[in-house]
């Protein structure tokens, strides 16, 4: 039986704790959180025990750590990790500051202790299917890619304010994809954003809707778009365009019925949040973490990935702030 401990019993701790119950011959042994009561409820809620971090580092039986804490909190922990030998999987970002990422995954390189980052949408199985069928051919060469992510509704200012932006919060996770996708170094970066939703993000110091274009070595271009409201729902879309046609993952909706009628063609509305939209590949990264400990392999994605997708968020907001395209090989 793999026994994992989860740091953090807050909105995301709570998801990969309702994840690992359909993980096959795994369980949550330790929940720790700063708000005590907090893990003590999640804790019971899964047949868990809540303990303090030195607790869980003092336990050699662990099979890994589940790092669901808070973003500054990342780095320290993935420190002690490679520190105690212990096998992890870090929720994204490793940290807001590119330095201190770069100088976590640095002491978990020399640790050699696997190390999985928190990029669920690489687990999606729409997302999954296209970027196998990229690499099958299906499509030709990879032209352009168009990456669409926009939420519900902004989150919380007290969010916002402690986040890192944007670029560096929400686009993180498209940066990742497109990375993946494109599998070729990205050269040049171009942002633009803007607040035309809420007044507070930008007395923030942050932006609501943003753009940004990354161009590859053989120029090839990816094109994201991020968004803070959506009114029909969480909208979650890639189009993948190369020399013999064109891949699209559409929205998940909570019934493939398509009405057609003498009025018009109608569908069901997206799936509301994340929450609802990547249920299964939450399950499914945490599956590929015990795959990865268990045949001593790599995991989809890990703590370079976590760098470098933070140093395409780097490079988005000085781009956006001086409205320049930046050379990647600056950052």
């Amino acid at each position: 039986m793999n026994k994992l401990a989860l740091i953090g019993a807050g909105r995301i701790g709570k998801v990969h704790a309702l994840a690992v119950n359909g993980v096959h011959n795994t369980s949550i042994k330790y929940v720790c959180d700063v708000h005590e009561p907090s893990a003590i409820k999640l804790a019971e809620s899964c047949g868990a025990t809540a303990v303090s971090v030195d607790e869980v580092f003092a336990d050699n039986e662990l099979t890994g750590i589940i790092i669901a804490s808070a973003t500054d909190t990342h780095a320290p922990l993935l420190k002690r990790c490679a520190e105690n030998s212990m096998p992890v999987f870090c929720e994204k970002p490793v940290d807001i500051s590119l330095a201190i990422a770069q100088e976590a995954a640095s002491h978990i390189e020399k640790s050699g202790v696997l190390c999985a980052m928190g990029f669920n949408r690489r687990f999606d199985p729409q997302f999954a299917e296209l970027h196998a069928r990229i690499n099958q051919g299906d499509i030709g060469t990879l032209e352009t890619l168009i990456i669409i992510s926009r939420d519900p509704s902004p989150p919380p200012i007290d969010y916002v304010k402690v986040s890192g932006g944007l670029f560096r919060d929400m686009m993180i996770h498209d940066f990742d994809i497109a990375r993946w996708m494109l599998d070729e170094p990205i050269e040049t970066v171009y942002a633009t954003g803007s607040c035309v939703i809420d007044q507070a993000i930008g007395d923030a110091g942050d932006v609501d809707t943003a753009g940004v274009t990354l161009t590859t070595a053989s120029g090839k271009i990816a094109m994201i778009t991020n968004n803070r409201r959506s009114v029909y729902g969480y909208d979650q879309r890639i189009e993948a365009f190369g020399s013999k046609g064109m891949l699209q993952a559409m929205n998940h909706t909570d019934t493939n019925l398509v009405h057609s009628h003498a009025k018009g063609v109608s569908t069901d509305v997206p799936l509301h949040f994340f929450l609802e939209r990547y249920q299964d590949a939450y399950r499914l990264e945490l599956e590929d973490f015990i795959r990865a400990l268990s045949e001593k392999g790599k995991p989809l994605a890990d703590h370079n990935d976590g760098v470098e997708s933070l140093r395409l968020a780097e490079a988005a907001v000085m781009s956006a702030s001086t409205g320049k395209a930046i050379p990647l090989a600056t950052i």
